[in-house]
């Protein structure tokens, strides 16, 4: 008989058969969510990072990449788009952001997505790329295949977050977007961390 066990959501599931074009996503949060959760690298349970203080809730649903892992190959991606403060990966898996018309109440789940661009953010001197994709089929989303292709309004509203998440309203910026770019070079940084993640990790 074979025991039942639950796979490790960053190394026991696959970045996906199809990546870096069709990508498996572990969602950590949802827009409904009032505390940041993520995920717990020794046991792979979800746990609660820290209450949101402020009303900058994730306006798409948030998680990584399994099995990426950023580090030097994702820097020089920075490196090369000009960033000349980076001395390192987040040494996190790749965070995405997965924009859905659907209201999904909780974390803790799987899903399959389209990357169609990203965020090159830099925080501290760490590259810390945030891929941006579309789930599989949505009625409103599934269609696009570039970041170019979404309204400004979306885009905004996504780098609005992502710039503010962190501060205290009186506090300055702590990190920057050097760049937001499309599908295909966040298919590049996608191989980028899968790199990343076997010189770290093994294949």
């Amino acid at each position: 008989m074979i025991p039942n066990f639950k796979a490790h959501p960053w190394h026991g599931i696959s970045a996906g058969e199809d990546s870096p074009n069709i990508v498996n996503v572990f969602v950590e949060i949802v827009p409904s969510d009032t505390i940041k959760y993520e995920i717990d690298k020794v046991t792979g349970y979800l746990k609660v990072d820290r209450p949101q203080k402020f009303s900058n809730i994730i306006p798409a649903l948030y998680g990584f990449v399994p099995r990426t892992y950023c580090h030097n190959e994702v820097m020089k991606l920075a490196i090369e788009s000009g960033a000349d403060d980076v001395t390192m990966g987040d040494h996190d898996p790749l965070d995405i952001c997965v924009l859905s018309s659907h209201n999904i109440h909780a974390g803790g789940l799987l899903m399959e997505a389209i990357p169609i661009g990203g965020f090159k953010m830099i925080d501290g001197g760490e590259a810390d790329d945030k891929i941006v994709a579309v789930m599989i089929n949505d009625h409103a989303f599934g269609h696009f295949r570039d970041i170019s292709e979404l309204p400004a309004a979306e885009i905004n509203r996504l780098m609005h977050y992502f710039l503010t998440y962190k501060n205290l309203p009186d506090e300055p910026a702590k990190c920057r977007i050097q760049e937001v770019y499309g599908a295909d070079h966040a298919k590049k940084v996608i191989e980028a961390s899968k790199r990343d993640y076997s010189e770290k990790f093994g294949g």
